[in-house]
């Protein structure tokens, strides 16, 4: 089964899982936005959460959405103020994975995403969700990724 992990990262906890997931036999793909989060942690926390929750979709630069050549699609998202992230909602608005094994992968400081797996629950009720607690820091974290 051909699995593409489709990603976003603003702190590195996305490359960290990227590499885990790469071990695992998945081609990679990362989203980046057009415009970036502002520099600071507190105008990041600010701007990422505003716009996770009202579900912004950000404008994403050079972003192949070409999926037909894979069975099985893993999405990696932070999660800001308890939601994805902008990002990984345009990636998730232009996509059609009905006809997709679809698995989440969030990575979160405080490993708490209850939101975003209702969210991913109601919109994707078959897809698996793997929540991560900042796997940067706990290493051990990426032994939950069973894809």
């Amino acid at each position: 089964m051909s699995k593409l992990f489709v990603y976003y990262t603003n702190s590195g906890n996305g490359e960290v899982v990227s590499k885990r997931v790469r071990e695992l036999g998945a081609d990679l793909r990362r989203v980046q936005p057009k415009k970036d989060l502002p520099k600071s942690f507190l105008g990041k926390m600010l701007s990422g959460g505003f716009q996770a929750s009202v579900k912004y979709k950000a404008k994403l630069d050079n972003f192949d959405f070409d999926i037909s050549q894979y069975d099985e699609i893993i999405i990696g998202s932070p999660i800001w103020n308890g939601r994805i992230s902008s990002p990984i909602n345009s990636v998730l608005g232009a996509l059609d994975l009905t006809e997709k094994k679809v698995t989440f992968i969030l990575y979160s400081a405080s490993g708490k995403a209850d939101k975003s797996v209702q969210r991913i629950s109601k919109e994707y009720p078959s897809a698996r969700v793997i929540v991560l607690k900042e796997p940067k820091k706990y290493g051990d974290e990426l032994e939950k990724i069973d894809i």
